[in-house]
């Protein structure tokens, strides 16, 4: 079998990867060893920036409509509620998705392997990648599919195929950080209490992390927690029964646990690699980055993995791009990665460190002032962005150029702006580049030349909006401008020279 590109993996990162790569009308074939999608809730939290992705993809409101949205967090010690965040108009202004879905990965899994089929592509089950090899030119892997060898040529590999990644051993890449001394748990159970089901619940311990997420069903929800330090069991020797009695130990909550639908023990690792690419081979999601579950960021990240390499591979299969465009996913993902790593551990500590300053602060303090200061609008712009992953930047990327003094960056997302009532991001759901203008005077705008023209007409296309008072506040800036955005809806230029050289030579970057 020959193809343009192998995923191996079939988990949201590869079914996400995969899905962009239809989208964009580059062959590929994706494998995985498994019989099919996963029938676990496992990760459950979907982030804003996600949701913008779904929505060019257009299958958006279908994963929302299997999910729940926590309208407030409870802050929980010594078995009362000490504090409550209100959590509803957290993002408000800042994304058309301004809250953090939770939607079981299973479902997640299911809808965008529907997705994938509507394209007329399916995954092949049941085959594992047993060796490949790379040059050059092309990639030779070597797949078995129950007990059937064949071999699939490819000029391109992306591994998102989990923390334990064959390609990534495969490749001799380092997989480089610390294992957490202490024990994770998660359990999808139903339980009977006095709390009701519009709240997630964290409770803020000594030295030991409980929290429930609620999930869609009577009485479901999802509980996610640590063993204190010092618990040296095998996590395959753990059973529910002791998990229960953790749980009750660290809270102090009165709840029936009716029924146990999954649970897990298990180590968590802070890991990333050296580099996300290797030749023609690439790495994405927990391939290529692990950390602790800490503001539900693993999955979300490797689907934005995806979102970046997918539309670097299609300028090059489809339009000729050089292939060092290829070298600006690592660029750009690398160092998201090792922030994100940073970020996840020091949350960690501060929701579960038994150092005593920690603790008392924790359990003493935060509770009684993290809502007063989530009702400032300058606090929201600094945890909204963070959290729900909208204020990753590639402001260092050599694909960013920034001409003027503007309060966005060029490497930024495209702030998302409601104009006359509508979303601008309506008119950005191609998977082109967009020629973003925002001027009062159409006589302003020179037009393109035409070898520019006939040369980009099925990569680019263009948008004009008035400079009204919103967009100047987005920007920062008064005076006419224009932005190329990304097929990712990152700003690639953003100029407030208005020339079509300045345009072109841009874009000359892409040919």
């Amino acid at each position: 079998m020959q193809t343009d590109v192998l995923i191996v993996g079939a988990g949201p990162t590869g079914l996400s990867l995969a899905n962009q790569l239809a989208r964009y009308g580059v062959d590929f074939a994706i494998v995985d060893k498994r019989e099919g999608t996963t029938p676990h809730s496992k990760a459950i939290g979907v982030q804003a920036r996600t949701l913008e992705i779904y929505e060019q993809m257009e299958i958006a409101d279908r994963l929302i409509a299997q999910g729940s949205h926590a309208e407030k967090a409870r802050l929980v010690s010594g078995g009362e509620v000490r504090g409550e965040i209100d959590l509803r108009n957290i993002g408000k202004g800042m994304s058309p998705f301004p809250f953090l879905l939770i939607v079981e990965q299973g479902l997640h899994e299911t809808l965008l392997y529907d997705h994938l089929r509507s394209y007329g592509v399916d995954v092949k089950w049941q085959s594992k990648l047993e060796s490949f090899t790379h040059d050059e030119t092309s990639v030779s892997a070597q797949i078995v599919c129950k007990e059937v060898r064949d071999e699939i040529s490819a000029r391109y590999i992306v591994g998102c195929d989990g923390a334990h990644s064959p390609v990534r051993h495969s490749l001799g890449l380092k997989f480089e950080g610390a294992t957490f001394e202490r024990l994770f748990y998660v359990a999808d159970v139903e339980l009977d209490w006095e709390f009701s089901h519009d709240a997630l619940h964290v409770n803020l311990g000594d030295e030991t992390l409980t929290a429930f997420f609620p999930m869609v069903g009577t009485r479901r929800w999802r509980i996610v927690g640590t063993f204190p330090e010092g618990h040296e069991k095998d996590p395959s020797e753990i059973l529910f029964d002791e998990i229960e009695q953790q749980v009750t130990q660290d809270t102090e909550l009165k709840f029936d646990i009716i029924k146990v639908n999954w649970s897990s023990v298990y180590k968590v690792h802070s890991r990333s690699v050296e580099s996300f690419s290797m030749g023609r081979c690439f790495l994405a999601g927990d391939a290529a980055h692990i950390h602790t579950p800490a503001g539900a960021q693993g999955m979300n990240t490797g689907i934005q993995d995806g979102y970046n390499l997918a539309w670097k591979l299609a300028q090059v299969l489809k339009y000729g791009s050089p292939n060092s465009l290829l070298e600006s996913y690592n660029e750009e993902r690398l160092p998201n990665a090792k922030r994100l790593l940073s970020t996840t551990d020091r949350v960690f500590d501060l929701a579960a460190s038994d150092e005593w300053f920690t603790s008392f602060v924790r359990k003493n303090v935060f509770p009684y002032v993290a809502n007063f200061a989530l009702s400032f609008d300058a606090v929201k712009r600094i945890v909204f962005p963070l959290v729900s992953q909208i204020g990753i930047s590639y402001r260092e990327s050599s694909l960013s150029e920034t001409v003027g003094s503007f309060a966005v960056k060029a490497g930024d997302r495209m702030p998302w702006l409601e104009i006359d009532g509508r979303s601008i991001y309506n008119d950005l759901r191609a998977p082109i580049f967009h020629l973003v203008i925002f001027s009062d005077a159409a006589s302003e705008i020179l037009p393109l030349p035409d070898a520019l023209l006939n040369k980009w007409k099925e990569r680019i296309d263009s948008h004009v909006y008035p400079l009204d008072t919103k967009v100047q506040e987005a920007f920062g800036y008064n005076d006419p401008f224009f932005v190329i955005l990304r097929p990712d809806n990152y700003i690639g230029l953003l100029s407030d020279d208005l020339s079509p050289n300045r345009i072109g030579q841009y874009l000359q970057k892409f040919e």
